[in-house]
């Protein structure tokens, strides 16, 4: 067989992972040819290929991004792209696509087996937002790098006795926030699935300085103050209709600052949550996601996106991936509540 394999939408660290394991069981326990398609669904739309050999995957296992490139092309968005597609797979004789990808890139991959273009899908997404699966590769590293930045923030914060309010990742779902926010001790977590409360955050910043301490409130970008609207960071949107979101963690800050009288500061820590090097457990599961892809291939079994439920590795309906996002349950919250001030 001929296997083309994608990464799409934004990078994370262990894309890699995945591409070597599609391309090392692909190739030496079934012998098939593995192409990659560069920068995401733009590949297959131009024909921009590059093969994928044992010797191209042997040093990539640690490195962060995608040696394949990314991007965020919609090809239902593309003047002829579902066509120019199909004939680069023609072209190309590729009888299945491994796409690996977030909500956007597996939405893609869901309509193109629905127009009979056979291909499996991958979840990948630092935001741990995609439904049907315990987790995505890549959230594992961002909260490890969101929960080092916040250890690190503490030690000045309390030496020049200041707010700091810590902005991460987080469009619609609050994951990288709650996680790093808990393992990091901080005062208060603010998420996109709960409007706060500003009078109530600078309550539990004010018990903070009470006690002789500096507080650190944890606020992801898409979170929403009671009565406000998500704050943008550009007015233009991607080939999907997002905009990009940014700018509550300074609002936050000055609000802190001009109400309780006390210095404080906003620090985004933005795309150092997506790169570097993957930490263990998302190049296990990046690997193990890799090796079932290919199966899934191989199989013949398309139109499916491989998924952790529990400590297996199952295959769920791409349409069943994509039907919704996966957002913090208010119980998590309420959990975490009780340690907020």
């Amino acid at each position: 067989m001929r296997v083309g394999v994608l990464t799409g939408g934004g990078d994370c660290p262990g894309l890699n992972a995945v591409l070597r394991a599609v391309t090392r069981k692909g190739v030496s326990v079934f012998g098939h040819e593995i192409i990659g398609f560069r920068n995401g669904w733009l590949g297959p739309i131009e024909g921009l290929t590059t093969p994928l050999t044992l010797d191209k995957v042997e040093e990539i296992l640690n490195r962060g991004g995608t040696i394949l490139g990314s991007s965020r092309t919609n090809p239902f968005k593309v003047d002829g792209g579902v066509d120019r597609l199909k004939a680069t797979i023609a072209e190309h004789r590729i009888d299945a696509l491994v796409a690996i990808g977030g909500e956007d890139t597996l939405g893609v991959a869901e309509k193109l087996t629905q127009e009979g273009v056979p291909v499996v899908g991958v979840p990948k997404t630092i935001d741990n937002d995609l439904d049907a699966t315990d987790y995505t590769f890549g959230f594992d590293t961002a909260v490890h790098i969101a929960t080092e930045a916040i250890d690190r923030l503490r030690t000045t914060a309390e030496s020049h006795h200041r707010a700091l309010v810590v902005e991460v990742m987080g469009r619609h779902a609050g994951w990288i926030a709650l996680h790093s926010g808990l393992a990091g001790g901080a005062n208060v977590i603010l998420v996109p699935e709960q409007e706060f409360n500003v009078e109530r955050v600078v309550d539990w910043v004010q018990q903070r300085f009470e006690r002789q301490y500096a507080p650190i409130i944890v606020v992801a970008e898409g979170a929403i103050p009671e009565g406000g609207e998500e704050l943008l960071a550009g007015g233009e949107k991607d080939a999907f209709g997002h905009v990009r979101l940014g700018g509550v963690g300074t609002w936050l800050a000055d609000e802190i600052a001009h109400r309780t009288g006390q210095e404080s500061r906003a620090v985004v820590l933005g795309h150092t949550q997506r790169g570097g090097t993957p930490t263990a457990y998302d190049r296990v599961l990046a690997t193990r996601f890799g090796l079932h892809a290919i199966d899934a291939i191989t199989d013949g079994d398309h139109g499916k996106m491989v998924a952790l439920r529990g400590t297996d590795i199952v295959r769920v309906p791409l349409g069943e991936a994509t039907a919704a996002l996966k957002t913090v349950p208010k119980e998590r919250l309420a959990e975490a509540e009780v340690l907020f001030g």
